[in-house]
């Protein structure tokens, strides 16, 4: 009997963590310390490429800690693990409000009849998200709300979950100023680049803009062409018989949720604020001594009392002083009490813990490789077998490589972390650029989170859409094909021409 019950137990899938991933690597890349050649040095000066110095016990112990703090010169990811605590806080307080999800249920009402127009509306709104901060994780609950609409009108929730999940997705794959993803590459790759050299975020934001408005695009098309063969006949739908009984039953005849709603004078005054904060954010971020000098002596004049650096100048402690501010502001608007503005600010702060994590474990994987030379190892001798590769095969092949890559760890924050501090250095050697190679990791990242199992933002809000994982694979295999094959395009030619 006992050997029944046992064959009959379901086999459980083990799906490895980001954390765990990167623990494991961390230790590999101990191990591996060990097996390659010892380093020569004359004087203090490792002779490059010669080898590695073998990574004592307590620096592969202590390498997630110093990811926060720093080690042995090298910094720390604590600038941008507090900025993301900040952000986390702010998100949780505007989403406390309501106003984001009520004024899309206020849209809905307005375009009744008209629906077809809301899928590039959102798909834009949800991509201007993804490409200023990262917005994935924050829209599962979009995929309920929006199945509703979606099925009123006669479509079916691959749409709803189509819109909210390639419309966010292009834009983090498209990152202009992303702090999870731009942000942290350009921050990882700043600390191994020869002194002097600033990344040039006139490169990285208007290549990020091309990738972002050309996967949009691509997005769109399918989409629109999918949502209007369903409603044209039904019979069309790509769920299966079961998937359309169970969206019927959970969304057919609830139009209720969205007729009688409007939005209050203190939520349209938290969307403008909203919207407020991002904009400084990217104006804050965006070079204006390198694109507009003039614009920046402005700046110069008017701003950078309150974070003491003036906009065009800032960095992870500016934003997150600012996003603090706004995050009190808001809050005050709404009439929230002292408590309860404290109480969300640390909700929202505690969403963010498991980022930080991965994001300082991951730089403590970076700072090991330094401690070990095993980066000037791998980049010197990397740099060997690529500075004879063309530059029009050295671009794909780096997409195709960091789209393996974040299959195995699909934070962005995370890869960017782990990889910069490699392929930038790689990329300045050899010849080739490196604001486009950073963007060619941001987009092969930003691609994989296009279907990876391993994403709760994914796995949840296609259950919510009661769509199956492996119908959304299916339905969405060709959207991915073109999208692949027009970033390579746009990153090769930016490679060719930069």
């Amino acid at each position: 009997m006992e050997g029944t019950k046992n064959t009959a137990k379901k086999k459980r899938n083990i799906a490895l963590s980001a954390f765990t991933i990167i623990l494991f690597l961390i230790y590999l890349l101990a191990i591996v310390s060990h097996l390659l050649p010892t380093a020569q040095f004359v004087g203090e000066e490792i002779v490059d490429g010669s080898g590695v110095v073998g990574a004592t016990l307590w620096q592969t112990l202590m390498a997630p800690v110093y990811g926060f703090v720093g080690a042995d010169g090298i910094e720390g990811a604590i600038q941008i693990c507090f900025f993301v605590l900040i952000l986390g806080a702010f998100l949780k307080m505007v989403n406390s409000t309501n106003a984001i999800e009520d004024g899309i249920k206020v849209l809905i009402k307005k375009l009744h009849g008209r629906e077809l127009v809301l899928i590039p509306i959102l798909m834009i709104l949800f991509s201007i998200g993804g490409t200023t901060y990262g917005m994935l994780e924050e829209t599962v609950g979009f995929y309920a709300l929006l199945a509703v609409a979606m099925v009123a009108a006669g479509m079916d929730t691959i749409v709803s979950s189509a819109v909210v999940l390639l419309g966010a997705g292009s834009g983090v794959l498209g990152s202009t100023v992303n702090p999870f993803a731009v942000g942290a590459a350009v921050d990882a790759a700043s600390k191994v680049l020869p002194e002097g050299y600033s990344v040039n975020q006139g490169i990285i934001i208007p290549l990020g803009v091309i990738l972002w408005l050309s996967t949009l695009t691509i997005s769109i098309i399918f989409v629109m062409a999918y949502a209007k063969r369903v409603i044209k006949k039904k019979g069309s739908t790509f769920l299966s018989l079961q998937e359309k009984k169970d969206m019927i039953e959970t969304y057919a005849d609830k139009e209720e949720k969205v007729k009688n709603v409007k939005l209050t004078g203190k939520q349209k005054v938290t969307l403008i604020l909203f919207a407020f904060t991002f904009v400084i954010m990217i104006i804050g971020f965006i070079p204006w001594e390198d694109l507009a000098p003039g614009v920046f002596a402005f700046f110069e004049k008017t701003t950078g009392n309150i974070t003491g650096a003036p906009l065009g100048w800032w960095y992870f402690n500016e934003a997150s002083l600012w996003f603090l501010i706004m995050t009190i502001v808001i809050g005050i608007v709404n009439g929230y009490r002292e408590s309860e503005i404290v109480d969300i600010f640390i909700d929202g702060a505690d969403d963010m813990v498991g980022v930080i994590l991965v994001i300082a474990i991951a730089r403590g994987a970076s700072i090991l490789m330094q401690q070990t030379h095993l980066d000037n190892y791998i980049i010197y001798n990397a740099s060997n077998v690529l500075q004879n590769v063309p530059k029009v095969v050295f671009a794909p092949l780096n997409y195709i490589l960091h789209v393996g890559l974040s299959i195995l760890v699909p934070s962005s924050s995370g890869l960017a972390t782990l990889s910069a501090p490699i392929m930038a250095p790689l990329a300045y050697q050899s010849g080739f650029n490196v604001e486009v190679t950073l963007m060619e990791m941001v987009a092969a990242n930003g691609f994989v989170n296009l279907f990876t199992p391993t994403c709760g933002a994914i796995m949840g809000g296609l259950a919510l859409a009661k769509v199956q994982y492996t119908t959304w694979l299916k339905w969405v295999a060709k959207i991915l094909v073109t999208i692949f094959i027009a970033n390579i395009v746009v990153l090769t030619i930016a490679m060719m021409i930069l």
